[in-house]
């Protein structure tokens, strides 16, 4: 049989990996189970190099740094960490939990959903393409500034992200285009005021009709039909990022056993789900006023840590650990 932990956390993004951390002050064996083949959730993934101001203790820090200052946090502890893993079901088995993955079977006393928004893809261009092209130069997610240094680059979408991208490209590029089908951007009214005043090339109301590409590899160019017209127009490109926003699911939550509804897992004030010894904390919990941001799951993870640790022995202290009684 697999190893017995006190606290399975699902979830690796920043909220799952500070309960990680908090879980380890508790001296709980810990695991982290992430479905992605990196940790630090959304704002890891979709966006690395954008800042973020309400994190508590940070003037601004970007979604990679924050990232790895959770990792190196919770280091101090080492929990055990399982990547691209993707939990299918939850069985409650006397005193323990039997988790179902793509990979095995874990066990746990206690399980603590850190999942976000549940799982989620980008939305891809509306037509067929080879799919090689998005492990080259097609990307949805801006990970390196640098690698754009001197390229042609095209940007898909009217958004915040596709604008924002644009603007902080603009000093790193050779040359960017942003690519809209209205005249009119859904971003911040500052950031279209900056954009408009901007070196960006704005297509606008052109839609991506087809990708070129010389070696069947990556995109050479890419053609434009221009809205209720007939008008196509063909850029020379050396990297194309679609900013059309993701997908997001929770359908494997369904599959676990517990009570949900449209706006999440239902919880009540020390982070229980309907089943005892399973708790939820950040945007994946729902409870009346909530408020959906990092720095409330940050609050919320100590609550469910304490609580896990006392479902499984109901003499220990619910009451925090504060760090300077430690040493890390």
């Amino acid at each position: 049989m697999s190893t017995l932990y006190d606290i399975t956390i699902i979830g690796g993004g920043p909220v799952g990996m500070f309960a990680a951390f908090y879980a380890g002050m508790r001296q709980a064996s810990t695991k982290i189970i992430e479905s992605l083949p990196i940790l630090g959730g959304q704002p890891h993934i979709l966006y690395p190099e954008k800042m973020i101001y309400d994190v508590g203790g940070y003037a601004s820090i970007t979604g990679a740094e924050l990232t790895d200052q959770l990792i190196q946090q919770m280091n101090h502890f080492n929990p055990t960490i399982c990547l691209e893993e993707k939990v299918l079901m939850i069985e409650k088995e006397a005193d323990q939990f039997k988790l179902t993955t793509t990979k095995g079977t874990h066990y746990s006393k206690t399980v603590i959903i850190a999942t976000g928004q549940g799982s989620f893809k980008p939305r891809r261009l509306p037509f067929n393409y080879p799919e090689v092209f998005e492990q080259t130069n097609l990307h949805y997610i801006v990970r390196n500034l640098e690698q754009y240094r001197d390229k042609k680059v095209a940007i898909c979408g009217g958004g915040d992200s596709a604008v924002d991208w644009a603007l902080a490209l603009e000093g790193v590029a050779s040359e960017v285009s942003l690519i809209h089908r209205r005249n009119q951007f859904r971003a911040h009214e500052g950031a279209v005021q900056q954009l408009e005043q901007s070196s960006v090339q704005l297509l606008t109301p052109y839609i991506p009709k087809q990708l070129h590409s010389s070696d069947n590899r990556q995109i050479d160019q890419l053609t434009l039909s221009k809205k209720r017209s007939n008008d196509t127009l063909t850029i020379d490109i050396d990297y194309l990022i679609v900013n059309y926003g993701f997908v997001s699911a929770m359908d494997e939550v369904s599959d676990w056993g517990i009570q949900l509804d449209n706006r999440g897992i239902l919880v009540d004030r020390a982070m229980t789900t309907t089943v005892p010894g399973m708790f939820a904390i950040g945007d994946v919990a729902h409870y009346d006023e909530k408020i959906k941001l990092i720095a409330v799951g940050f609050g919320e993870a100590p609550t469910a840590i304490n609580h896990a640790m006392s479902y499984i022995d109901p003499t220990s202290h619910k009451q925090p650990i504060q760090s300077t009684e430690l040493y890390l």
